[in-house]
C-alpha cells in the first residue's frame, strides 16, 4: 500500500494556448501521472473505450450522481453532460498516482471548491496578439468564431487570481519545463512526503 496519496492538478487555459498539447506530453513523460476520466451521457465515438476515454452512462445515472453529490464538477455541452466522479478520483489518489484535469475555468473552480487541496495551474498566452495569430494559423475557424474565442479568452484570463501557478506558453518547451517543475515540486512537499520521512526516521 502506498505511503502517500496522489495529487490533483487542474490545468486551464484559453483555446489556442497549447493546453492539450502540453497536458498530453506531461502524462506521456511524467511517471505516475494520469488523465482524469470523465463521465459522459453522449454515445461512444468510433474507437473510444469505456473506462479509458470516458465512462459512458445514461442520463438517469448521471442525474443521480449529481443529486447524490457524486461529481466534483459537471457541465452540459451541446445536449450532453460531462463530469468528474468524486469516488473515482478518491480511489485513484489512494493508489499514490496523480491526476491531471484538463478543464475550463468554471469546472476548475468547482473542483477547487470540492477539493481545496487541488493544485490550480493556469496556462497563459504570451499576448492577445499572439493568441489571435495562433488561432488564425490553425485555419479551421472563420473570423467571427475567432473573435468569439478571443472574447471568451479575455473572460477566462480574468479568472487567473483563482489559480496557484501561472505559466506563460511563449515557447512550448519552456512552458513544459515550468509545468513539470510545478508537478515535481508539489510531489516533494512535506505535507505529502512527511509519512515517508517518519518511516525512515524510525529506522535510525
Amino acid at each position: 500500500m502506498t505511503s502517500h496519496s496522489g495529487n490533483v492538478f487542474v490545468l486551464s487555459a484559453p483555446s489556442g494556448t497549447g493546453k492539450s498539447t502540453l497536458a498530453k506530453r506531461l502524462v506521456q513523460e511524467l511517471p505516475d501521472l494520469d488523465f482524469s476520466i470523465s463521465f459522459t451521457t453522449r454515445a461512444p465515438r468510433a474507437g473510444e473505450v469505456d473506462g479509458k476515454d470516458y465512462f459512458f452512462v445514461d442520463t438517469a445515472t448521471f442525474d443521480r450522481m449529481i443529486a447524490e453529490g457524486g461529481l466534483v464538477e459537471w457541465v452540459e455541452v451541446y445536449g450532453h453532460k460531462y463530469g468528474t466522479g468524486k469516488d473515482w478520483i478518491n480511489s485513484h489518489l489512494a493508489t499514490g498516482r496523480d491526476i491531471l484535469l484538463d478543464i475550463e475555468t468554471q469546472g476548475a473552480r468547482n473542483v477547487h471548491a470540492a477539493m481545496p487541496e487541488a493544485v490550480m495551474i493556469f496556462l497563459i498566452p504570451p499576448s492577445a496578439e499572439e493568441l489571435a495569430s495562433r488561432l488564425r494559423k490553425r485555419g479551421r475557424d472563420p473570423e467571427a468564431e475567432i473573435q468569439v474565442r478571443l472574447d471568451h479568452a479575455r473572460h477566462e484570463l480574468s479568472q487567473f487570481p483563482a489559480y496557484d501557478y501561472l505559466v506563460v506558453n511563449d515557447t512550448l518547451d519552456l512552458a513544459y519545463r515550468d509545468l513539470q517543475a510545478v508537478i515535481l515540486a508539489t510531489r516533494a512537499r512535506r505535507e505529502r512526503m512527511g509519512a515517508v520521512a517518519e518511516t525512515i526516521l524510525k529506522g535510525f
